[in-house]
């Protein structure tokens, strides 16, 4: 039974790795010539040309479900409108170029068509939402300049060779350690769903009562940690098991858009009512547009599982030959090396921790990506007195230099939606 089941796994990871590995190279080309500063400043203003403009740039961006908090975030307080954030919160996680391209190999064309579009369609929709009930503007029609992501400017005075490097590292390093917890939580989520669930399960048990699915899927996804690209396998299952094109998009919304993680973040920046409108805006547009592409594949004629991979899963047995076998080795290569990473800096931090000598430890909750790390380490280095800073993502802990009083630390990283714990 083991054997079998991670035989399921192995399948979908083989399926996946061409795709990801492809979609990684366009996140470094991405990350190459596009800056967060550069989106920042245009969405600055409180209009419907802002919240488009954020929905266009979100739509590529490789964001997962976490690093899409700690960017918003630092759209928020370089000046962007609160109706351009949620458009940007909605429409950025759903999808990415990495993700785009995944879709097309794991779901077919038109899921991969469809995604995209509904993201972008969605943001300007929550973006309007937003405008409409709310009273008061943060920051109108202005960029505060001292709030920048350095780490991920591009190199001005640099040379191409320099930033070309950065922006491998981005993508192979830091963006595979933001996604490999959650994409293989998805990929067990998907082989557990795969094996154990039996064919047209939930066809059988909910029959024709589509709204009963919406439900049970709605209630699955959204307090799930999983990110686009990594929701994209246990979609490929619940289709298997009976579930229809248009639930399973739904979970591919709710499950990178809404998770309890980020929630308690984002509170504190858009605020409790706001938070509350957002959630049920992306509740009510997931199940719209699923039933949407519910409709698109019925008048089309055409059966979605003839689009999909999942054709040859029940039978996959690469060759170590093949270039399935040698790209997914690749990638696992990528994951054995992003978990070394992990565990290093766990230790790492651990060490780091009992040097207190000429330096502060201070214990942040909250912290999911490097992304994270970024906003925390470029808000503490703004504090008056501090001298150098160092967050460690594994340990959760920022090792702070320089004479600085505790009050001022913990006030930056709560303003920035982070718990400050305490010393340690």
């Amino acid at each position: 039974m083991i054997i079998e089941f991670l035989h399921k796994v192995w399948a979908l990871f083989l399926e996946m790795s061409p795709y990801l590995l492809l979609g990684i190279s366009f996140v470094a080309i991405l990350d190459l010539f596009v800056s967060k500063s550069f989106i920042a400043k245009q969405v600055s203003r409180n209009n419907l040309g802002s919240i488009v403009k954020t929905a266009v740039f979100g739509i590529p961006l490789p964001l997962c479900s976490c690093g899409v908090v700690p960017t918003s975030v630092y759209l928020e307080k370089s000046g962007a409108s609160k109706p351009s954030v949620v458009s940007f919160l909605i429409s950025t996680p759903q999808t990415g170029i990495d993700s785009i391209v995944a879709t097309y190999g794991m779901l077919g064309p038109i899921f991969a068509i469809f995604r995209p579009l509904a993201a972008f369609v969605m943001g300007i929709i929550g973006g309007i939402v937003t405008m409409f009930f709310q009273n008061s503007f943060h920051n109108k029609d202005r960029v505060k300049d001292n709030f920048q992501f350095d780490e991920i400017e591009l190199i001005k005075d640099g040379n191409f060779l320099n930033r070309a490097k950065k922006s491998l590292r981005y993508a192979f390093v830091e963006f595979v350690d933001d996604i490999s917890t959650q994409f293989l939580v998805g990929l067990i989520i998907a082989g557990a769903i795969a094996y154990f669930v039996p064919d047209d399960f939930f066809a059988s048990y909910l029959g024709n009562n589509k709204a009963l699915g919406l439900l049970a899927i709605i209630l699955f996804a959204i307090p799930m940690y999983v990110c686009a690209t990594a929701s994209i396998p246990i979609a490929v299952s619940l289709m298997m098991k009976g579930f229809s094109p248009g639930i399973a998009y739904v979970f591919l919304v709710a499950g990178p858009v809404t998770n309890a993680a980020s929630i308690v973040i984002l509170a504190k920046v858009l605020g409790k009512k706001l938070i509350i409108i957002y959630i049920l805006t992306v509740i009510i547009l997931a199940i719209l547009f699923g039933l949407l592409l519910d409709w698109i594949f019925i008048i089309t004629g055409i059966n979605p599982h003839t689009q999909m991979s999942h054709a040859h899963l029940h039978s996959h047995s690469a060759s170590i030959y093949s270039t399935d076998f040698i790209y997914g080795l690749l990638f696992l290569i990528l994951l054995i090396a992003s978990y070394y990473r992990k565990i290093y800096g766990k230790l790492k931090g651990i060490k780091m921790a009992e040097n207190t000598n000429t330096s502060k430890i201070y214990k942040i909750d909250g912290m999911t990506c490097n992304h994270c790390v970024m906003n925390v380490e470029k808000a503490i280095r703004n504090v008056p007195g501090v001298t150098n800073v160092e967050v460690n993502l594994s340990a959760g802990v920022a090792k702070v230099e320089g004479n600085v009083a505790t009050e001022q630390i913990k006030n930056a990283v709560e303003a920035i939606g982070y718990k400050f714990v305490g010393e340690k």
